[in-house]
């Protein structure tokens, strides 16, 4: 009859799948992934980061929290809605343990700050455009994290993994966007992983990791086979094998009857192995003490009072045929990464010496005297005119 639900209509009200339909503004039709296998997801993925975000801090020198994630299945359609325009995509590919790839977004004043914080800046200098100098830095960034987080899963997992160096780029989530061409392997939907990352009072931002529903039943399929309880995420309690029988050393019970057989028969008087001649069993009663001996305490020949005397000539001529580097250093200066990419013939640095100035002479990079340049024939030399104590 017309405008009665169909069986399959009143299902999918009981179920809680009316709000899974696809309404037409992007939403996710169905969950390939169970509760179950969320977890296990999340799980991973919150160790992984857990160890990547350890890493990240040694690289920034900034304190870094990444929270507990929160897994879902998405598409292209959403993830535009959600994040920044522009963002920074890096893609990450497993070359051994897991066949996979996957991507991590990133938002584009999230990796300016980064970026400045690993070269040395305080994290404000985020006015530049963001360019290859940036997209290098988290790349790099993203290799050492992402190996600590392959060593992680490796642990968890109990087998090898790793992954080859990340690709950054910097993508428009526009209405002309070409997943094909950035992330051709993640086709219609797949799972989201977010995560909430703070660093230091600079960023409060949120990333996510994006992966292929096959590499993330993968990933549970792995998981659950190294007998990990999903509830309690701890390994499952093998029963005790039983113990090997106590060697003979260790039961005196059974060796004190074969002792008194083997004594048995024994003539008194006559001496026990290893027991001086002339000491007879007989009459020695069992468990008599051994006697007392004088202990006395050691005598040393004292130190001659000259030892500090010795001859240091003889010493110091055993060593007199060692090289050592002597370089002469006109002067110093810094520079960050940017302007020392910005060299080129005919740059001019300026040193922290002042004209005329005497040099430094160091001695495998101690500093021990000064000097001036002088010219002998067609070569450069120095005349030493000061010896630094």
């Amino acid at each position: 009859m017309e405008g009665m639900l169909s069986q399959e209509e009143i299902n999918a009200l009981l179920n809680g799948d009316a709000d899974n339909t696809d309404s037409g503004n992007g939403s996710v039709s169905e969950e390939p992934l169970t509760e179950e296998e969320k977890d296990a997801v999340g799980e991973i993925a919150n160790i992984s980061m857990g160890t990547a975000a350890t890493t990240l801090y040694s690289l920034v020198n900034q304190r870094v929290t990444i929270t507990t994630p929160t897994v879902s299945c998405t598409n292209w359609d959403m993830v535009a809605q959600e994040y920044d325009r522009p963002c920074v995509f890096i893609q990450l590919s497993y070359t051994e343990g897991l066949d996979g790839k996957n991507i991590l977004v990133l938002k584009e004043q999230d990796v300016k700050i980064i970026a400045d914080l690993m070269m040395g800046g305080d994290g404000t200098n985020t006015d530049v455009e963001l360019g290859e100098l940036h997209l290098s830095a988290i790349s790099e960034a993203m290799n050492q994290m992402m190996g600590s987080s392959a060593t992680s899963l490796s642990n968890m997992l109990n087998m090898m993994i790793d992954i080859s160096p990340p690709v950054a780029s910097l993508v428009d989530l526009n209405d002309n966007f070409d997943e094909d061409a950035v992330a051709g392997f993640l086709k219609g939907t797949f799972v989201k992983v977010a995560f909430r990352m703070e660093i230091g009072d600079l960023v409060d931002s949120t990333i996510m990791q994006l992966y292929p529903v096959d590499f993330a039943k993968m990933l549970y399929e792995s998981f659950i086979s190294g007998n990990l309880d999903l509830a309690g995420g701890s390994e499952t309690t093998p029963e005790p094998e039983p113990q090997p029988a106590a060697p003979a050393a260790q039961q005196p019970m059974q060796q004190a009857p074969q002792m008194d057989m083997g004594m048995q028969g024994m003539p008194m008087g006559m001496p026990m192995q290893g027991m001086p001649m002339g000491m007879p069993m007989q009459g020695m009663p069992m468990g008599m003490p051994m006697q007392n001996v004088n202990v006395q305490p050691a005598q040393f020949q004292p130190f001659a009072n000259n030892i500090g005397m010795l001859n240091q000539q003889e010493n110091i001529d055993l060593i007199m045929d060692v090289p050592l580097d002597v370089t002469v250093e006109l002067g110093r200066t810094a520079k960050s990464i940017h302007d020392i990419l910005e060299f080129a013939p005919g740059t001019i640095i300026e040193l922290n010496k002042i004209a005329g100035e005497p040099i430094d002479v160091l001695v495998n990079g101690k500093y021990v005297a000064k000097g001036e340049v002088v010219v002998i024939e067609e070569s450069f030399g120095i005349r030493i005119t000061e010896i630094i104590h």
